[in-house]
């Protein structure tokens, strides 16, 4: 009356790849200074104008960066932006009395909106056109050519 099981190995599987291994282009490592010059002279080179404009008013900011934009794109300009940057927030605390109320204080603060507009290889009449554009007071611009 006793059943005998016999325990059954299974075989083991070895798995072969027949496949060719797959080769992952390396990515670039980012350029120095001395790697910009040797670019520079042996083939195309990327002039980029950086725009940084602040203002304390974010619609006159915005005008302003518009007018901008506007007059790139008159010239057939290639433009990245406008980046939003964080707005820089400057805090000041006063007493609102000198002496009876002394624990009360008083906050200000003023706000620093800042956009950042790229302008790719800009020819002549684009710089020119940028350089005698009129913008409201109030607006801050810096210009840098990358």
């Amino acid at each position: 009356m006793a059943t005998t099981e016999k325990k059954i190995k299974k075989p083991k599987v070895v798995k072969t790849t027949t496949e060719k291994s797959i080769k992952i282009p390396k990515v670039p490592k980012v350029s120095s200074k001395k790697e910009k010059s040797v670019h520079a002279s042996g083939g195309e080179s990327k002039i980029i104008l950086r725009i940084r404009v602040r203002a304390y008013e974010s619609k006159i900011l915005d005008a302003s960066v518009k007018q901008i934009m506007d007059t790139a794109i008159r010239y057939d300009a290639q433009i990245v932006g406008p980046v939003p940057l964080p707005t820089e927030i400057k805090k000041y605390t006063v007493n609102r009395s000198a002496f009876i109320y002394k624990n009360t204080r008083e906050q200000f603060e003023i706000r620093v909106h800042k956009r950042l507009i790229d302008i790719i290889n800009p020819n002549a009449k684009t710089v020119e056109a940028l350089t005698n554009l009129t913008l409201p007071s109030g607006v801050d611009i810096d210009v840098k050519m990358m």
